[in-house]
């Protein structure tokens, strides 16, 4: 019976595990069901770097709504034609790396070819999930130092923690007009330490925020017949207090026939209501497990749903990254590596129409809605 050597494989062989990984690795994302390469993407995906001075960065670019009113009759155009703004947003790439490595022969009771497949698809699941992981706290504006359910990640040595990555010191808190709370039946500013138990997710919020993000010229991402589509994204605790609401159930009511084809029956993950997208995800922050929670006396537990439109998020996602695999002490023991070079950001910028001051950077695709679980 023929036998697979571990030490025997190809380049060819290792690349083609390396490709399938990746491959793995998104389909395991949650985040990249969201991805496309262009502007009408709710998550921009770059594939390219632009070279700059300090080195290479992929760059996202933003263009504006026109200001102007343009001329009116015979009044000349010509020398009154209005420049097209345009602003670059930079997204640093670094890597993330892990591995798998076995103690020993003896030790190891499974054949090498288990030990890979293992290998795969644990580092393939560690791939997807801290990308998601660090997608939902990038659009929140939270550090990579705590866990997306609020508890405190534990700090190790230097290049073994999230938050040592390039692109980590550019997550940015939501803007000031990016960032609103919801107050019994309404919205009101972002302001995390007047959060009440009695605030929470309904209906007529879902409504509120798709009015307030387009006032706010946040633009939706392109469907059939060119309507603009939102994406609401909930924490699995915050779904279940939105379902459990008088007015969605009311409404769910007359959401179409009952079975499989209505999502709201069916069940399931995303559902659509009002024109909005309504998805429920695990890594969409909440402070559950946090020291210091919200409210007057830091005792609110709270979550951070995001409403997002078109390039809510741009990621540097270059090539399938690289499989490694090396053997330790004497051949007795067996190590396989898999890291990939990426990079995150959530974009900004000046000018946003509607704004109170055109100088202050505000999220370009992204509004954060804090509320009590």
């Amino acid at each position: 019976m023929a036998k697979t050597n571990f030490a025997a494989l190809t380049d060819e062989q290792k690349l083609v595990w390396s490709r399938d990984l990746w491959h793995q690795a998104r389909e395991n994302s949650f985040i990249t069901r969201f991805m496309g390469t262009g502007k009408n993407s709710l998550i921009q995906r770059i594939t390219e770097l632009t070279k700059t001075e300090r080195g290479d960065k992929a760059i996202i670019t933003l263009v504006p709504d026109i200001e102007g009113d343009g001329v009116v009759g015979d009044y000349d155009l010509e020398g009154n034609e209005e420049a097209l703004k345009a602003y670059d947003d930079h997204i640093q790439i670094d890597q993330l790396r892990h591995a798998h490595r076995t103690t020993g022969k003896m030790a190891d009771q499974r054949s090498i070819v288990n030990f890979r497949t293992e290998a795969k698809d644990q580092l393939a699941y560690w791939l997807a999930d801290r990308i998601d992981q660090m997608a939902f706290l990038t659009m929140a504006g939270m550090g990579y130092g705590v866990y997306n359910n609020g508890k405190t990640r534990p700090v190790k040595a230097a290049g073994q923690n999230l938050s040592d990555l390039a692109f980590a010191a550019d997550v940015a808190a939501p803007s000031s007009e990016r960032h609103v709370r919801i107050a019994g039946t309404g919205l009101e500013q972002g302001d995390t330490s007047v959060i009440t138990a009695a605030d929470k997710i309904g209906y007529r919020h879902i409504v509120q925020m798709q009015a307030l993000a387009k006032e706010r010229y946040i633009r939706g991402v392109r469907g059939t017949g060119g309507a603009e589509m939102y994406h609401l994204f909930l924490n699995p605790l915050a779904m279940a207090q939105l379902k459990l609401d008088a007015d969605f159930i009311a409404n769910s009511r007359h959401a179409g026939v009952r079975g499989e084809k209505n999502s709201l029956w069916a069940g399931g993950d995303s559902f659509q209501i009002d024109g909005v997208m309504v998805h429920e995800f695990r890594h969409v922050p909440h402070n559950k497990l946090a020291a210091a929670k919200w409210g007057a006396g830091s005792n609110v537990a709270g979550t951070r749903a995001l409403f997002c439109g078109a390039q809510a998020l741009g990621v540097a996602d270059l090539g399938s990254g690289e499989w490694f695999e090396k053997e330790f002490d004497y051949n007795n023991q067996k190590g396989i590596s898999y890291g990939k070079i990426f990079g995150m950001k959530k974009p900004q910028f000046k000018g946003a129409k509607e704004s109170a001051d055109g100088n202050v950077k505000q999220d370009y695709g992204v509004i954060a809605v804090d509320f009590a679980l």
